[in-house]
């Protein structure tokens, strides 16, 4: 693992930002697996910057969400489709059918994620996927359990991960209980991996994650066994390092 620590969030968004920026730079065409929440919204919109400056450009590139709140259509405003037009794809010049976020609104749950699970094969698989930490050492959506999954699959949330999220929504009652997620085997199967953490609150899960065993009950700490992985930590996140 390559670990950078940066000053503070905004330092932490641009070096995570320069990361993608160089891939896209390498391979014009890559297959890009991107994120929501808080944490990448300032390198989101590094990647805007540099678009608009005529630095990179997405125009062949696609790319493929980790997960997806099942339920939500994407033109619920607590939708991950809507977070990513709204941060992203608006604003650069990517062509959103080249855009893929599994589809909340199926009812049939193992369609959903056989479908997504087969675009990323058809694609050819994720060059960088870029992801966010949760509290109890999530990624996606892949909550700690006793084993890891492989696919795309269908998950219940945690109470944790509901609590953490209900912050985004009116109250905590309308945060869906369920999620499309890329499975820790999807995951491992990209051929570089982008983590990005900021906040002193996830300072002891990212100790866990990178120097603590590697357990399903972590579910980020699989990424110690991937070939290629850059881990960018503000100096809070890093804390406990």
């Amino acid at each position: 693992m390559n670990v950078v620590v940066t000053e503070n969030y905004e330092e932490m968004s641009v070096a995570a930002a320069n990361v993608i920026a160089e891939q896209l730079k390498a391979k014009p065409d890559s297959v890009l697996g991107l994120a929501t929440g808080t944490t990448p919204i300032g390198l989101y919109a590094e990647l805007v910057r540099a678009c608009d400056a005529g630095e990179i450009s997405f125009a062949n590139a696609q790319s493929f969400n980790l997960d997806e709140y099942r339920g939500l259509p994407g033109t619920h405003d607590q939708s991950y489709r809507y977070f990513m037009q709204n941060n992203l794809f608006n604003h650069v010049d990517i062509d959103v059918e080249k855009t893929h976020v599994p589809d909340g609104s199926m009812e049939d749950a193992q369609a959903a994620c056989d479908a997504y699970e087969q675009a990323i094969a058809q694609a050819g698989g994720v060059d960088l996927q870029l992801l966010g930490l949760g509290h109890n050492g999530h990624i996606g959506f892949n909550e700690p359990c006793d084993s890891f999954p492989v696919t795309t699959h269908c998950v219940e949330l945690t109470e944790s991960t509901i609590q953490a999220n209900s912050r985004l929504f009116d109250s905590a009652d309308e945060v869906p209980r369920e999620a499309y997620t890329m499975g820790i085997g999807t995951i491992m199967k990209a051929r570089k991996i982008l983590l990005v953490v900021n906040g002193a609150g996830k300072a002891e899960i990212v100790r866990d994650v990178l120097r603590g065993p590697v357990v399903p009950q972590v579910p980020a700490s699989i990424l110690q066994l991937h070939p290629d992985v850059t881990v960018v930590l503000d100096k809070e996140a890093a804390a406990a390092l």
